[in-house]
């Protein structure tokens, strides 16, 4: 893929020096249209579309967890598996500051700070995954084994239908 059809973002960057490899998919980002919008553009099943939450503890640590696009999450299982009292989703100024990316375009990959990944455990059973590359508008697909081997990921079993 040459550089004019695949942005170079931190999370690109973050790939290529990690060997992972993925195959870059851009696609007409629309405000407020999730993984439904991704997977129509993309033609693909929005369970394989992955999307990246910034969460935060009751003490406001940030963690991200990885979830089909199809499911939500529950965040009270979620903080009962992580530990806490309590788990809330980060405001976006909160996710833009920790990430390095803007709500709508960000990627566990090439994150400004080094956050704790947990990953809903049935992500694996599938074989190719689409996951933000840290751009609005702009998935990579990459096998999921890849997210194991570049990251220390806690599964877990959070997911609530959407």
């Amino acid at each position: 893929m040459d550089k004019t059809t695949c942005p170079v973002t931190a999370g690109v960057r973050f790939l290529r020096d990690h060997k992972v490899s993925f195959q870059p998919h851009l696609y007409k980002y629309e405000e407020h249209g999730g993984t439904e919008r991704s997977a129509s553009e993309l033609g693909v099943s929005e369970h394989n579309v992955i999307k990246t939450l910034v969460m935060q503890t009751e003490r406001r640590d940030p963690l991200i967890i990885l979830m089909h696009g199809d499911c939500e999450v529950s965040t009270k299982e979620f903080a009962r598996a992580v530990g806490v009292k309590a788990m809330m989703p980060c405001d976006p100024a909160f996710v833009q500051k920790v990430t390095g990316y803007m709500v709508g375009g960000c990627s566990p990959f090439g994150t400004r700070k080094s956050l704790p990944i947990y990953a809903e455990a049935s992500i694996f059973e599938l074989d190719e995954i689409y996951i933000n590359g840290g751009k609005r508008g702009f998935l990579v697909s990459i096998d999921p084994q890849e997210l194991k081997r570049v990251f220390s990921v806690t599964l877990v079993n959070v997911a609530i239908p959407g």
